[in-house]
């Protein structure tokens, strides 16, 4: 009588590691720009070298004051912020924060770059190239609560070609675009990323959007629109990162609503490679380690010996 077969051996510590664009990652969780700060404000609540990695507030050529309040507001299973990517600007951040960063091993740090012009955009990068410690630039190209910059980039193929080509050739470190959910086609922006340069895509940023008072008859937001995150976008981020993936051949990190274990393996199953937790933050700062953990327990609990083997692993 033949003997059934053994089931394959899975370890108790599974492999979370994941690479791309030349960069390793102890897992695939990472703190999403603009919800962990600069990433020392969270050194004292959160393990930083437990996560995947971190990325910072947006930074730009100077220093930005941000929008007037109110500038957020709850939403049902969401948040609005119009923010304005307030930041203390890139030289600050090299001589304020990074060295801080810096005293953390094996904390891998994305820096969040912004500008209002393509010159804007170069000029920080040129910046931040001088200092060490940083392992790659994300090209911020979909902010939606700023007047100039962002978003203008972001939904329009040409100018997003341009600024892409042109910002890869200031940088020396690997560069990730993260596309706006406000446009046409999702995987027309991310071939017009990738066809410019950019070593790895992120998506999907904040869908614009409004709240009003009705008792007082006034917008809840300053800047009158402001950009909704949280579980609320979470169905349609996970669409946009399926079609995003589908589309091109470099790495997909992907964001939007994540706040479980589950959410992750869904965003890799749906072709990401990696994710970022941001709105989780508000309202549990150790919710990016608490994911962590939770992904190596699924892992364990579904005999998945290596993480990467679920990346694009949907069935259809």
């Amino acid at each position: 009588m033949a003997k059934p077969p053994k089931e394959p051996f899975v370890p108790r510590k599974p492999d979370l590691s994941v690479s791309f664009a030349g960069i390793t990652f102890k897992n695939p969780i990472i703190a999403a720009s603009g919800t962990f700060g600069y990433g020392v404000e969270f050194e004292d609540i959160v393990s930083l070298e437990k996560l995947g990695g971190l990325v910072t507030k947006g930074l730009s050529r100077e220093p930005m004051v941000g929008n007037p309040p109110p500038r957020l507001f709850e939403t049902a299973a969401g948040m609005l912020n119009s923010i304005g990517l307030q930041n203390v600007g890139a030289q600050a951040f090299i001589d304020e924060k990074l060295p801080k960063l810096a005293k953390k091993k094996n904390v891998v740090v994305i820096c969040n770059v912004f500008g209002y012009t393509p010159e804007d955009y170069e000029a920080t990068i040129r910046i931040l190239n001088e200092a060490e410690g940083i392992a790659a630039y994300e090209l911020n190209v979909s902010c939606p609560n700023t007047r100039h910059g962002g978003i203008t980039f972001g939904t329009d193929r040409a100018l997003l070609e341009q600024l892409v080509a042109s910002c890869k050739g200031a940088s020396r470190r690997p560069l990730i675009v993260k596309l706006s959910p406000n446009v046409t086609s999702i995987p027309a922006m991310a071939k017009s990323a990738e066809n410019a340069g950019a070593d790895a895509i992120s998506l999907v940023n904040t869908f614009v959007a409004m709240a009003i008072d009705a008792e007082k008859r006034k917008p809840r937001i300053s800047n009158i629109t402001a950009g909704l995150s949280g579980p609320a976008i979470k169905p349609i981020a996970l669409r946009m990162v399926y079609e995003a993936a589908h589309a091109v051949d470099i790495p997909v990190i992907g964001l939007g609503g994540i706040t479980t274990a589950e959410d992750v393996i869904e965003f890799m199953l749906a072709g990401a490679a990696a994710v970022e937790v941001g709105t989780a933050n508000f309202w549990d700062p150790c919710a990016t380690e608490k994911i962590v953990d939770g992904v190596r327990r699924w892992c364990v609990e579904h005999r998945v010996a290596k993480i990467t083997d679920l990346i694009g692993a949907l069935e259809t």
